[in-house]
């Protein structure tokens, strides 16, 4: 996949863009603030150019893991919406979060917010058609993504094609991303506890709340969603207030699409794995990486960066799983550190790059993520948030156990086999 070249990097503020002198000041401040890392000189211009979408200062950014916390930040703002929410979402299950979200959204519509709803036709299958009609009958505005029937589509049909983001968008200002779906599944939260009953591994994840100027940028995303699958027009909302400050974070909203001529997401991780000086941590749940990521992990570590991998030792998709374990031996004899999160259905998809550069949202290290699906990450510069990533990776760190290649090497004819077979489908998985 050839980069574009390089552009001049500009920041974007809550009144619009900063001077060139301004946007200087905040990267230098960053820089500065990372402790002797040049990771900025070296990326930032090349991931403006790829982005299509600005930098954008004056943000706050709340890490949230696991779903209960997630979906309490979300009922929350729901609560508080007064103009519009806007949801996207890959699966939304009728079960008893779905059909809280289902109480919350039709609530909202009722005191008069604009409820929308995109979910994707093949998340959400085995959802019955009843759960939307409540919807739509309560007077929110319900779109399928691509449905499965071509004599549904509106907007032209191509199957493989999916809306894996998950977005929540809550009067303009206020924006959810990352990888948590609308599902029972997240109920229980990864730490353990002497009193869970439930046998079922609990699943680990992680989302962002984010409020500031930078949730315009996401808003765009959905929008752009909405008009392209041809939804009924939007009513005349504040979708886009006025900015105004929030915090301090320097934030890019990435959106990926398969009509796209190249995904953004993925090469602006190429770009800032390429750029990295002392770390890549990278957790994954779906890793299938493709020759260019297998190399710029390789490469980085022959340059002395420190690359370690959390990937999951227990999947729902067993396919990706015996796929990434393929090619464990090629990373590992290039000096990758891999290990695998336990006693938990990793599903977080999260980097940390030099300390400095975090990424979160929806896209895998697939590639269905990369070239079928449409995704969305939140890029974060700053080493204050990169700390709270840090001890986010440690966590899963401490709960994981270190794939070594001469173990590695003794594992069994079967597993060989299933790897081999799996990487027959990795394009399609």
């Amino acid at each position: 996949m050839a980069l574009p070249a390089a552009t001049k990097v500009q920041v974007e503020g809550s009144r619009g863009p900063l001077s060139t002198a301004r946007s200087k000041a905040v990267l230098a401040a960053l820089e500065a603030r990372a402790l002797d890392t040049n990771i900025f000189d070296r990326h930032l211009a090349v991931e403006e150019a790829l982005a299509g979408s600005p930098l954008v200062a004056g943000n706050k950014v709340v890490l949230l893991q696991d779903g209960p916390s997630t979906y309490e930040a979300m009922f929350a703002a729901i609560r508080d919406a007064k103009d519009h929410i806007n949801l996207e979402t890959y699966i939304v299950e009728d079960d008893e979060i779905g059909q809280r979200f289902a109480a919350a959204l039709i609530a909202k519509q009722r005191q008069g917010v604009a409820v929308h709803l995109v979910y994707d036709a093949v998340g959400a299958l085995g959802t019955p058609r009843e759960f939307f009609t409540a919807l739509e009958d309560a007077g929110i505005k319900v779109l399928q993504f691509n449905p499965v029937n071509p004599l549904l589509a509106k907007a032209g049909w191509n199957v493989n094609q999916r809306d894996h983001r998950k977005l929540l968008i809550v009067d303009g200002r206020s924006a959810f991303v990352g990888g948590i779906n609308i599902s029972a599944v997240y109920s229980g939260g990864s730490i353990k506890s002497a009193s869970r009953t439930d046998k079922r591994l609990p699943w680990r994840d992680t989302h962002l709340h984010i409020e500031g100027p930078v949730v315009a940028e996401f808003q765009k995303l959905f929008m752009d969603t909405w008009a392209k699958q041809k939804g009924e027009a939007l009513p005349p909302r504040n979708f886009f207030p006025l900015p105004a400050p929030s915090g301090k974070e320097v934030v890019r909203a990435i959106g990926g699409a398969p009509d796209e001529p190249f995904s953004a997401i993925y090469a602006t991780f190429i770009s800032a794995i390429n750029s990295a000086e002392t770390e890549v941590l990278l957790t994954n749940a779906y890793f299938a990486p493709d020759p260019q990521l297998r190399t710029a992990l390789k490469d980085a570590v022959r340059r002395g960066v420190d690359v370690r991998l959390i990937l999951p030792s227990a999947t729902d998709s067993a396919l990706i799983f015996h796929v990434g374990r393929s090619y464990y031996d090629e990373l590992l004899r290039a000096g990758v550190k891999i290990y695998e999160r336990r006693e938990v259905l990793l599903h977080s998809k999260t980097a940390l790059i030099d300390g400095v550069w975090s990424t979160i949202g929806s896209t895998n290290l697939d590639w269905r993520s990369f070239l079928h699906n449409q995704e969305v990450n939140a890029v974060v510069l700053g080493a204050a948030f990169g700390a709270q990533m840090r001890a986010a990776f440690e966590r899963d760190l401490a709960g994981s156990v270190p794939i070594l290649l001469a173990q590695w090497e003794q594992r069994s004819l079967t597993l060989r086999l299933k790897e081999g077979f799996a990487r027959f489908w990795e394009y399609w998985l």
